[in-house]
């Protein structure tokens, strides 16, 4: 075999190995340019007719949030005004009671013995006053003779008079027997339902023991602590919604009254709200809502497009097809008409224009100079106010 031959063959395959490698680089390079020239243009960002909202003057209402309790206006705790057995009680929870019905009976064993006792004490007393009376009648014809002194007339009018007074004390004490077996009937004081059945027949009671509890639910009212710098704007007639547990639709509520003193401790005072009926609502239910404190023209997006992770609040803008960050000055808050939906919004005082097209909340963090691009629908602007 010729020397020149495996030389040629070795030649040849470096340079096949050579070229390989300088195509394979070349693509390499060619790929690495594409990246970067890819990284310089950013992705760009499609929003839908939702996440945008075109911020316009609106009827704002400013609203004073208030939470609490529901508490029934009128109700009613039956006690026992004696010492005895409950004998009976005719009721449980529940049950609707009308006002003087009887709901229970209380043992009345010891009342009519001691009743008896008064009436026999009061019969002995006005047989003494019978006597006594006599006597005088019979002494006033012997003095008139002048059979007997005028002392001893004196002595007989005197025994008259303790006789009656003593007879007066036993009727009064009859009247108290025949009033403590009356007070042994338990008697519904108001009309409602019975919320609490507190004691059993066959237990003894004492005074002032609570046995049935009666509740009015036709007028219902939210007690909420109101802060003593907040209550200065509440006014009696202002109009709420409540959102209160188990109810699917919020409930309409006017401020009744307000309370004049603070809570002790808190120094907060307490605001009371009354319900429209509704058969619904239940004595205890938490609710919470807004009052309507005032009405205003103002600029205001939805809370939910304001970002506060920064220092100062801000908005994020479209402007040219781009995201611009802007911080914006709020004031006050309340609900007002967004694309036809009544929602939470705040009062942009500065750095927000009218017409200008706002990221919703439900965008998330996007970059400021990030480019954008409406897809669907242009967005609904918001309902304008009326002029003034």
């Amino acid at each position: 075999m010729k020397r020149w031959i495996p030389w040629t063959i070795g030649i040849i395959a470096v340079l096949l190995v050579g070229g390989l490698a300088a195509r394979s680089m070349k693509a390499r390079q060619l790929e690495n340019a594409a990246a970067a020239a890819s990284a310089k243009v950013p992705l760009q960002l499609e929003l839908s007719a939702a996440d945008v909202v075109t911020a316009h003057p609106v009827e704002l209402t400013r609203t004073l949030s208030v939470s609490g309790g529901l508490k029934a206006v009128n109700t009613a705790v039956v006690k026992a005004k004696v010492a005895a057995e409950v004998k009976s009680l005719s009721v449980r929870e529940g049950d609707t009671v009308k006002a003087g019905q009887v709901i229970g009976q209380l043992d009345t064993t010891e009342f009519d013995w001691r009743l008896r006792q008064a009436e026999q004490t009061a019969d002995s007393a006005k047989a003494q006053l019978d006597i006594a009376r006599r006597a005088v009648e019979n002494n006033q014809a012997l003095v008139k003779q002048g059979f007997i002194s005028s002392t001893g007339m004196e002595t007989s009018v005197s025994n008259e008079a303790a006789a009656r007074a003593n007879y007066q004390a036993a009727a009064a004490a009859v009247a108290l027997a025949k009033k403590s077996r009356g007070d042994s009937v338990l008697v519904a004081p108001i009309a409602g339902i019975v919320s609490q059945r507190l004691a059993q027949p066959g237990e003894r009671v004492a005074v002032d023991a609570k046995i049935i509890e009666v509740v009015d639910l036709s007028r219902i009212e939210l007690e909420a602590a109101v802060a003593p710098e907040d209550v200065v704007e509440v006014q009696i007639g202002q109009s709420a919604r409540l959102d209160i547990d188990g109810l699917r639709e919020p409930a309409k509520a006017t401020v009744a009254r307000i309370n004049p003193s603070t809570q002790a401790g808190t120094r907060a005072v307490m605001v009371y709200l009354a319900l429209q009926s509704n058969p619904a609502l239940r004595q205890g239910l938490f609710a919470r809502g807004q009052i309507d404190l005032q009405h205003g023209r103002a600029l205001a997006v939805p809370i939910s497009a304001v970002r506060v992770d920064q220092a100062k609040p801000y908005v994020l803008m479209v402007v040219n097809g781009h995201v611009s960050q802007r911080t914006v000055t709020l004031g006050a808050r309340g609900d007002a008409s967004i694309d036809g939906k009544t929602e939470h919004v705040v009062e942009i005082v500065e750095g927000l224009a009218d017409n200008a097209t706002i990221l919703r909340g439900s965008t998330g963090n996007v970059r400021d100079g990030t480019p954008v691009k409406l897809v669907g629908p242009a967005p609904v602007p918001a309902a304008r106010a009326p002029a003034a």
